[in-house]
């Protein structure tokens, strides 16, 4: 990506085929608002479908990852048309579907605050590492609202039950307990978050591009699908469809010769 044509509430870098998105609001803790919902979706868009990037990691600059909705955004938002209103909050909604449908693999890198929509984020990555730093927290009831576009990534990640809790109660809770109920793959010192993160990215660019975009449709193709006869046909299907691939012929013959794949460096 033209980092001159790069808006100043987001970061850019790109090295060996990961792109890392940085969240630039330190000031405000990275706190959404229009212009940083736009720029952020915009950006996972254009990542998924460049060659040139294996893994997107999404990380924020200063004290915290992202916490949450700009309150003075979401204030100018309540001004507005009933229509105006809901078109807002459907961006919103466009950002996390765009992380978690992206067809490239998306690692959170998280720290200090990752509250409400930030906490929904991480909930959309594929693989979240956080440090002990953070905090987490579905507080929008102490102001008033509900975690409304975060809903279905959170539920996915924690389970009905979990997040009925914290919906409710609106408590922030710390890096230890996301780790326990798997919101958080993987939780370390400060000091070694670049590294787990390293260590995560690679291992999915162990994994050929196809087959990871190919794993993911599949995820979002079955979860939550009852295990019936059309499911058991359907992933029957997909699996002799990939097996016929380029990629995976290219795969099995490196495995059997005992060689890298093509795929990696």
């Amino acid at each position: 990506m033209n980092e001159q044509t790069l808006p100043p509430n987001l970061e850019v870098t790109d090295v060996a085929g990961v792109r890392t998105l940085w969240l630039n609001r330190p000031e405000l803790h990275n706190a959404f608002d229009e212009a940083l919902i736009a720029s952020l979706t915009a950006a996972v868009a254009y990542a998924g479908t460049d060659d040139a990037v294996r893994v997107l990691v999404l990380a924020g600059r200063g004290r915290s990852f992202c916490a949450g909705g700009d309150l003075n955004w979401m204030l100018r938002a309540a001004q507005h048309t009933p229509e105006q209103n809901v078109a807002d909050a459907r961006l919103l909604a466009k950002l996390f579907r765009t992380v978690s449908e992206c067809p490239k693999p998306v690692v959170a890198r998280v720290h200090g605050n990752a509250l409400a929509g930030g906490t929904g984020l991480v909930a959309a990555c594929d693989l979240a590492v956080a440090d002990t730093t953070a905090r987490f927290g579905t507080t929008e009831v102490r102001i008033g609202l509900v975690p409304g576009t975060i809903a279905p990534y959170l539920v996915r990640a924690i389970g009905t039950r979990a997040a009925s809790r914290y919906f409710l109660t609106g408590e922030r809770f710390s890096a230890a307990e996301a780790h326990r109920l798997g919101l958080i793959h993987e939780l370390c010192a400060p000091e070694e978050l670049d590294s787990v993160v390293a260590k995560q990215v690679a291992a999915l660019q162990a994994g050929g591009p196809e087959s990871l975009r190919e794993a993911k449709a599949l995820l979002q193709q079955v979860s939550g699908r009852v295990i019936d006869a059309a499911l058991l046909e359907e992933t029957a299907q997909w699996i002799a469809r990939v097996r016929g691939t380029p990629e995976a012929q290219e795969g099995l013959k490196a495995f059997l010769a005992k060689r890298p794949p093509a795929w990696l460096p």
